[in-house]
């Protein structure tokens, strides 16, 4: 069974393509200063079609995670265990990523880590991959 991948559209191609060449990327508002929580054309508070796109600092805060153990489907059965996190990113966006138990250890909510990125089936997702 092949895993399900990333399909990128137009509005989210910049963050794959940034995830590609190991940058975390965000959209911000040039005219309001909203931070976009998905990539979109158009700003969610003041409806702008400026948005521009940010590189972040990788950094932030986990909100809430679990541990899998077992896989869903039999694409992520070579993968078990691992982790599921959401990370408030430092930046204003949240992020949901996959993690390794073995590589974070003192991991709790409320924890600092840091997101690098993975290759995996021909795609570069993003990945915690350090506790601060």
């Amino acid at each position: 069974m092949t895993r399900p991948l990333p399909r990128p559209t137009a509005e989210t191609r910049p963050f794959w393509e940034g995830c590609a060449e190991g940058r975390l990327r965000y959209q911000r508002c040039p005219h309001c200063e909203a931070v976009q929580p998905i990539p979109r054309s158009l700003c969610t508070r003041c409806q702008s079609t400026g948005l521009e796109w940010h590189d972040a600092s990788g950094v932030g805060t986990v909100l809430t995670f679990t541990e899998v153990f077992r896989a869903p489907t039999p694409a992520f059965a070579a993968d078990a265990p691992y982790l599921i996190l959401v990370v408030d990113m430092d930046e204003g966006f949240r992020l949901m990523v996959n993690g390794d138990s073995t590589r974070l250890p003192g991991l709790a909510i409320g924890a600092r880590v840091r997101i690098g990125f993975r290759a995996i089936d021909g795609a570069v997702l993003p990945h915690a991959e350090q506790v601060l």
